[in-house]
């Protein structure tokens, strides 16, 4: 676990399913100076994401995320069976979830919103812009929206 910004008393929540290393590295790096203090949970696949949101195994005192950034592309577990899972289950169901990705296909699109995605968002390929994304999302799911209480 990684905690990001020091600026805030609150502290979120925030649960990045993501196995490509160095676009976590990106994302902890641009929360590093958030507004708001985060807490990075880190899990590299589908079936990892899982037993964390479940609290299995060695999971079991992880919290709760506030929020969780999903890519799709994931392996053991895609990033749509783990949306549809959480979205499924009535303990996690509010939990919102933002789709971060490098897909644009429309496909992707309309099935991700159809199992209830939050937000859909396409990964930028240059490095500025990824790291700008990561502060918008940080910005305004962080300090602008009300999250719904654990």
């Amino acid at each position: 676990m990684l905690t990001a910004s020091k600026t805030s008393d609150k502290v979120i929540e925030l649960l990045i399913v993501d196995d490509n290393q160095a676009d976590v590295r990106l994302m902890a790096e641009a929360l590093k100076d958030a507004r708001v203090q985060s807490r990075l949970t880190i899990a590299r696949d589908g079936a990892e994401a899982l037993a964390v949101l479940r609290r299995e195994g060695s999971y079991s005192r992880v919290k709760y995320p506030d929020l969780v950034l999903l890519d799709l592309n994931l392996p053991k577990i895609d990033g749509r069976e783990v949306l549809a899972e959480i979205k499924a289950d009535s303990a996690l169901k509010r939990i919102p979830v933002v789709v971060f990705t490098t897909s644009s296909a429309e496909d992707d699109i309309i099935q991700t919103y159809n199992l209830h995605a939050n937000c859909y968002i396409t990964k930028p390929v240059d490095l500025e812009q990824f790291v700008r994304m990561v502060r918008a999302i940080e910005d305004f799911w962080f300090t602008i929206v009300k999250l719904p209480p654990k």
